[in-house]
């Protein structure tokens, strides 16, 4: 039983073992390259940085629109796509950003206008989707919303 053990064993070795071909001559040196630039550029992230990341409208009277704008430059190394922008209510629209790649070192904008709706002290906050390692960045606006017609009592 030894015998046979050993005998396909050794059969084994030499099948396994005298193969002819050289399989690294089978490696394409373009498809490496190819390789090595993309896994360099996969950790290359654009990076969304504002001039401000929260804006206090102070007091403001009911229903009286207000709109302020947020800047925002590309600090990273990959360009920056935004691909949405959406608010955490109705009366919070942001508009007027750029769908195109913005390049590393540059500068954009958004508006967000805001109607002035609800009462004492507001925060809405503002989601910006973007290709960013994050996904998302938030910004925030808030007001003291105050109506003229309501009476006090003192």
């Amino acid at each position: 039983m030894k015998k046979i053990i050993l005998g396909l064993s050794a059969l084994s070795l030499i099948v396994f073992t005298s193969c002819k071909e050289d399989a690294s001559k089978k490696v394409d040196d373009a498809n490496v390259a190819a390789a090595a630039l993309r896994d360099a550029n996969a950790s290359k992230f654009p990076v969304l940085e504002f001039n401000e990341t929260e804006h206090d409208f102070g007091e403001i009277e009911k229903n009286k629109s207000v709109e302020t704008v947020f800047s925002y430059k590309n600090t990273g190394n990959a360009p920056l796509v935004i691909t949405d922008i959406k608010s955490s209510c109705g009366c919070t629209v942001p508009e007027d950003w750029s769908k195109e790649p913005l390049a590393p070192g540059k500068t954009s904008k958004f508006t967000v206008k805001y109607n002035g709706s609800g009462s004492n002290k507001i925060t809405k906050t503002i989601t910006v989707t973007a290709n960013t390692e994050k996904g998302s960045e938030v910004v925030k606006i808030s007001a003291f919303v105050k109506d003229p017609n309501a009476t006090t009592t003192n």
